[in-house]
């Protein structure tokens, strides 16, 4: 549950690395593997954000429905 901030501080760095990339590639005139690389990049930040709002539904499970 304190991992929060440390996931926040991962998905800005692959925002940040994705930016870049995608700058690099658009300059080179290559706005389709450009648009690729910035699918990509949230493609993975979703799955950031599905697995800690999974966790967060289990936390809120075990709270609510405590059987001991």
């Amino acid at each position: 549950m304190y991992q929060d901030a440390s996931i926040l501080f991962q998905i800005a760095g692959i925002g940040i690395i994705v930016a870049m990339i995608h700058t690099i590639l658009k300059q080179m005139g290559k706005e389709e593997y450009a648009q690729f690389a910035s699918i990509v990049g949230f493609i993975i930040v979703l799955i950031f954000v599905i697995n800690g709002i999974s966790d967060l539904f289990q936390e809120i499970k075990s709270v609510f429905l405590y059987q001991g």
